[in-house]
């Protein structure tokens, strides 16, 4: 992923607010397959870390983009944000980002 297509992710990312919080349970499964769920339907989701959790935003980030591969694309404070291209839906309804290098379109 290039730098201006992170730049325009971050840039709608900003009027989102979290719909996922990483509590004192952390990540777990069921976790990660609700997150997965949110991605397929949103491509973009900002996601939070409460004050009770053992994780911090960039460890939580990366656990999640491993485990869904997905591409963390900001981390700030408590928050962090991750995109994941859902392939099945149509492109013009999904966040398109152009790139002459990418061959599966």
């Amino acid at each position: 992923m290039t730098s201006k297509q992170r730049a325009f992710l971050r840039k709608k990312a900003n009027k989102l607010e979290p719909v996922y919080h990483v509590g004192k349970n952390g990540i777990d499964r069921v976790f990660i397959e609700g997150v997965a769920q949110a991605l397929e339907a949103r491509e973009l989701i900002k996601l939070a870390i409460q004050d009770s959790s053992l994780l911090n935003a960039r460890e939580a980030a990366g656990i999640l983009a491993g485990e869904l591969d997905a591409e963390p694309i900001q981390v700030i404070g408590k928050r962090f944000v991750l995109y994941k291209r859902n392939k099945e839906t149509d492109r013009f309804k999904s966040i398109w980002l152009k790139n002459k290098e990418r061959t599966d379109e």
